[in-house]
């Protein structure tokens, strides 16, 4: 992997969530631990040589309430329960055992890669009804906050025969977190803003030893974990008290969508 990393920037109108996480806001101002549950596919499972974002969310999240805002008795505990393959199909029917069953604050579901990549595995209309399905639970539950987070922008997801359908899943994953009224995160747009206007190669965006060209590399992980806290730690209403919130202003602005069929 090139060496020479490009300083990424991280939009507020990219990176920001939409709606407050009242639930995770209430659970951090109590005492004893603070669950979130992570859902997905491989990219929330992990790969051997790269850190998950879930562990490295938990870690991020453990620092910044123990050394810039001192809370002393709580403990964040990030659930992962990323199964490689998968997609929302077979992912709502493990709500109750891998969610529910945990009474977390706090839920993150990573959807649509899957039904790309594997598309030849899964009905494309089968995955957004289950996806709509899904978050109608989630929201329904009283103490539960949601983040929607859609796939990964990376060289296996530009494939001819994957593009259209990606930019399809990404508007269909964003319509559905619009009609819940959940949060999304825009991880799509994100890492689409860093390769177009940052530079950053696929590279550097993609898991060196991942033959695939599917899964995000370490230090591409790492950045989306720390945009991930920042949207989470703004939406439960933290001040700047350290450099952990460090979406930028729109003057920086967002990459246009392809069109269709380009990457």
């Amino acid at each position: 992997m090139p060496d020479n990393f490009p300083t990424l920037e991280f939009p507020a109108s990219i990176v920001d969530l939409k709606h407050p996480l009242d639930n995770f806001r209430a659970a951090l101002a109590g005492t004893g631990p603070v669950r979130i549950v992570a859902m997905g596919s491989s990219s929330t499972a992990g790969l051997d040589n790269v850190v998950a974002y879930p562990a490295r969310l938990e870690l991020y999240l453990r620092k910044h309430f123990k050394e810039h805002d001192q809370r002393p008795n709580i403990r964040i505990d990030v659930f992962n329960r990323g199964k490689g393959g998968e997609e929302a199909n077979l992912e709502v029917p493990r709500f109750n055992d891998d969610i529910f069953a945990d009474n977390p604050s706090l839920v993150l579901w990573q959807v649509g890669t899957n039904a790309v990549f594997r598309q030849k595995e899964f009905n494309f209309n089968e995955v957004v009804r289950k996806i709509a399905e899904g978050l109608k639970l989630l929201r329904d539950h009283p103490t539960i906050d949601v983040v929607l987070i859609d796939p990964q922008y990376t060289t296996a997801m530009q494939y001819d025969d994957n593009a259209e359908l990606a930019e399809k899943m990404v508007s269909a994953i964003r319509a559905a977190a619009q009609d819940a009224e959940v949060n999304l995160f825009q991880r799509w747009a994100l890492m689409r803003h860093w390769h177009v206007y940052n530079k950053a190669s696929f590279e550097q965006l993609v898991a060196p030893d991942d033959g695939l060209l599917l899964h995000q590399s370490d230090w591409n992980t790492m950045h989306v974990a720390r945009a991930l806290r920042s949207a989470l730690l703004k939406a439960t209403g933290a001040t700047q008290k350290c450099g952990c919130l460090i979406t930028t202003a729109d003057n920086a602005p967002a990459a246009p969508p392809a069109p269709v069929g380009q990457s």
